[in-house]
Parts: C-alpha cells; sequence; structure tokens
C-alpha cells in the first residue's frame, strides 16, 4: 500500500445546475498535485481549503483519502455519459489523497494509517453533495458513488507531521467494531441498489 499522490486547493467559484440554470458555488473540490513535501496539522493538508465547513473540513474529516483504482470505474461512467474517451486527472475526485492498494472494504472506523511522520486516523465515509456531480459533469454521479460504495473516506489527524508521494502507507487496526463498507451499506438501506436504477 502505497500514498500514490497529494493534493490540495483553495476557494474557488463552481457552476453547478444546467445550462439554462446555471449558479455560482463556492468550493475547493478542484484539487490539483503537489509535488515534495507536504505539512500536514490538525485540520488537514497545508494549503488547502474547504468553501463549507459543515459538510468537509474540520477535525473529522480534516483529510479525504481515495483509492486510486477507483477511477477506471469513474472513466467508464463518463465514457458512456459523454460518449467519447475521458482521462481524469488524479485529484479529480476532490481527494487530498490518492493511494494505491488501500480500498474501503479493508477499512474500519478507527483503524490508523502511518504515512510517514503522520498518524492519520478513519473517522467515516464520503457522502458526497451536488457539488461532486457538478465536478463531474452529470448529476447521477452523487447516486452512483453511493451505490457503488466507491466512496473514499475522510481522516482525522492523530499526530501531525509532513507526507511525501510514494511513501508507504502502514495499517494500525483500530477496535474493528464498524466498517466503512457497512456504513456505506446503511446508507442504501431503503434505495434502489441496482447501480443504474
Amino acid at each position: 500500500m502505497k500514498l500514490v499522490s497529494i493534493h490540495r486547493a483553495t476557494v474557488a467559484p463552481l457552476f453547478v445546475g444546467n445550462e439554462g440554470q446555471r449558479q455560482v458555488v463556492m468550493s475547493a473540490i478542484r484539487k490539483q498535485a503537489v509535488e515534495g513535501v507536504v505539512e500536514v496539522g490538525p485540520l488537514g493538508l497545508a494549503g488547502d481549503e474547504q468553501a463549507d465547513l459543515s459538510v468537509h473540513g474540520g477535525l473529522d474529516k480534516a483529510v479525504y483519502l481515495y483509492p486510486q483504482e477507483h477511477y477506471a470505474f469513474w472513466h467508464a461512467q463518463l465514457e458512456r455519459v459523454r460518449r467519447q474517451p475521458v482521462v481524469l486527472a488524479s485529484g479529480t475526485l476532490g481527494e487530498n489523497l490518492a493511494t494505491e492498494g488501500l480500498v474501503e472494504q479493508a477499512l474500519w472506523v478507527g483503524d490508523r494509517l502511518r504515512i510517514g511522520s503522520v498518524l492519520l486516523e478513519v473517522t467515516e465515509p464520503r457522502q458526497p453533495c451536488y457539488k461532486f456531480g457538478a465536478v463531474m459533469g452529470y448529476a447521477a454521479a452523487v447516486k452512483h458513488m453511493l451505490q457503488s460504495g466507491l466512496t473514499g473516506v475522510y481522516l482525522k489527524v492523530v499526530e501531525p507531521g509532513a507526507l511525501q508521494a510514494g511513501e508507504a502507507i502502514v495499517v494500525l487496526p483500530g477496535r474493528r467494531e464498524v466498517s466503512i463498507a457497512s456504513i456505506n451499506d446503511r446508507r442504501l438501506k431503503g434505495r434502489q441498489r441496482e447501480l443504474f436504477g
């Protein structure tokens, strides 16, 4: 398991809605790759911002991790919607940390991740909002993330420090009482489970 890339963004305007009913909201979902060493404090990566602290950021959602393996799923969805080849840059889904070899099914609330000098703790899966649909270019992307369970996870910073792409990730199991997969499953209770329903 390793950290493939690191991303951050500042708050900027984001257009949401249809052509005839577009509005501008503020968002920092459009993350850009960062080279070199990145400092991580209690509220996340140095230089990274969140526009709406009621749903993103804070101590329990300071860092967002997303498995790079899931990009194949999103390429397929976007090519189906747009009917043309699509290339998504790492960070497009709003993640701070793109990883390899670490997926939601392997993580539990309370698991800790040692990456470089930083110690992070898994708190919950992402629950995407309309801004994710806007970035992906189709509103059903929100539903597809929830139904697929390919949500990524939020992390809190237990020990601040520094990160660099390419570093190994060591998982330190917590109490293993609530899995990320079980939270994602509970969020779907009573909903249409067929992916494109």
